[in-house]
């Protein structure tokens, strides 16, 4: 079986030619790596991050968000508004997530058959492709242990409310609980795309390159004819020499994720009208943290597994939004906190006390709503600028009280509300109102996003979007995209099933195709 190759085992420049050159391994990459590698096809994966097995995992903060996550942990916006957690290694975003699954929910897809023209978006034409990828990854209802003291906080409290919520499905096997998913996992058990499809890309004959940034993609009329980029080191080995890569395929597969993929078609001159990199949707997520007179440790355990789509339906004035909980480890919680100094220490000697509860906005189903844009920096790196409109302030508003009720309902003693300018600690349900006097908003409170949509729309008009129901980008020949950068609005679920599920489901039509 091939290996990975990393930037240390590179001697001199890189000079490939191959039936099928993916960027990315992520998602979508490992998916429609194994899918056409075990059709025969010579495959080539490309991967800016590293390799990075379970023994090399430190699984300390300071090491692995530098190493794990796009731009070392601290990819925003723009405005520096909302901080973007995507994860950089072989695996992709897949490395770092909290394994939550879910299936496309029905109603979206009948959204994306009804506004914009998707008529293969079916449940009955997806359910076999959810099945595939659902046995692979061992995707299931999460009951191997009790929900953390974390999740049991939005467990209880949305018991105590009446409010929908259920247990969540998650993509592991052979869990030991641990908690550090977002550190990469330590047995192995999370079923990332490193040790499951990039796995069988490999046992079929693919070749993957882990450090390997590509920098554009060179055309001849409508073809696409080579992948060019350096290897560059690891962050742990900065004083190692830069070498010049060159891929020749036959076929080209973008799969580098909803901000770096729309970056390297702009940066090939691809821009499908001047579509590319729009309509980005992030889920953007708001946080209330409830301090408890119980230990939490809401660093240990399953970091997800509990849920509330309670609020799921938007109102005239807002978007809709779900329930969720994120993990708290030292450094994103004092990173969330958006404080410095003794009022971030004094947080943190509490962390485990506290339990962080969030709300994910369901962005781009508004017909005002075309959500953020991708483009280029001075030195052609993404740019991501989005807009918190009126919508999003209104739920954000209204999530920072429904949070701040559910946590008191859990039992919790005092709630924060996470704002920048005015440090805001409730101690009793009754001053819930008080929140309606506080500013909402960018750089008003902690905004983050951990799911990154759309930027190369999927659209059955050639009139707009960036790639075909078959995934082909618009103007080209031989170009595709396999990752969740095609979603034509964000999910109000997790992501990373749809993305799987869409990429096998194009790859295997690709794969017919091409042998």
């Amino acid at each position: 079986m091939n290996q990975v190759t990393s930037h240390a085992d590179r001697s001199g420049p890189v000079d490939l030619t191959c039936d099928v050159c993916i960027v990315g391994s992520g998602a979508g990459g490992a998916v429609a790596a194994a899918t056409l590698a075990s059709a025969g096809l010579r495959v080539v994966v490309l991967e800016a991050g590293p390799w990075a097995p379970a023994p090399t995992l430190t699984l300390q903060e300071e090491r692995a968000m530098p190493r794990l996550y796009q731009e070392r942990g601290g990819r925003s916006t723009a405005d520096q508004g909302i901080t973007v957690l995507q994860g950089r290694a072989v695996g992709g975003s897949t490395k770092v997530n909290w394994t939550t699954c879910y299936r496309t929910p029905d109603h979206v897809l009948d959204h994306w058959q009804r506004v914009h023209g998707l008529a293969h978006m079916r449940p009955d034409a997806l359910a076999p492709w959810f099945d595939a990828v659902e046995r692979r990854l061992g995707i299931h209802t999460w009951a191997s242990f009790p929900p953390n003291g974390n999740n049991n906080v939005l467990q209880r409290g949305a018991q105590a409310l009446g409010w929908e919520h259920h247990i969540l499905r998650r993509n592991v096997s052979g869990c030991i609980n641990s908690g550090y998913c977002g550190l990469g996992c330590p047995a192995n058990a999370k079923q990332a795309m490193d040790v499951t499809f990039i796995q069988d890309a490999l046992q079929a004959g693919a070749r993957v390159l882990a450090d390997v940034h590509i920098d554009h993609l060179t055309t001849e009329g409508e073809r696409v004819t080579t992948a060019v980029g350096v290897s560059k080191p690891a962050p742990e080995d900065p004083a190692a020499p830069a070498l010049p890569v060159t891929v020749r395929a036959t076929h080209f597969i973008s799969a580098a994720g909803a901000i770096n993929g729309p970056a390297l078609l702009l940066r090939s001159g691809i821009t499908a009208g001047g579509r590319v990199g729009r309509r980005t949707f992030l889920h953007p997520v708001i946080a209330v943290v409830g301090e408890h007179a119980e230990r939490l440790d809401p660093f240990y355990g399953a970091p997800q597994s509990v849920a509330s789509h309670h609020f799921r339906e938007p109102t005239g004035d807002r978007l809709g939004y779900f329930l969720e909980v994120a993990p708290m480890h030292p450094m994103l919680a004092g990173t969330a906190v958006a404080q410095h100094g003794p009022y971030v220490a004094k947080m943190l000697r509490r962390l485990p006390y506290f339990s962080g509860t969030i709300a994910l906005g369901i962005d781009g189903f508004r017909e005002d709503d075309h959500g953020g844009t991708v483009t280029l920096d001075g030195h052609r790196r993404p740019r991501l600028t989005y807009e918190v409109t009126a919508p999003k302030v209104a739920f954000m508003k209204q999530a920072h009280r429904t949070l701040a009720e559910l946590q008191f309902a859990a039992g919790a003693r005092h709630v924060y509300t996470l704002h920048r300018t005015r440090q805001v600690r409730l101690s009793s349900p009754r001053e819930l109102d008080q929140l309606d006097a506080l500013p909402y908003g960018t750089h008003q409170h902690t905004i983050f996003t951990a799911h990154q949509m759309g930027g190369c729309t999927m659209t059955a008009s050639d009139g707009d979007g960036v790639v075909d129901p078959d995934h082909k980008v618009r103007g080209t020949r031989n170009l595709y995209v396999l990752d969740g950068s095609v979603l034509p609005t964000s999910l109000g679920v997790n992501p990373s099933e749809t993305i799987y599920a869409l990429s096998m489901r194009a790859a295997s039509a690709l794969a017919q195709a091409w042998t």
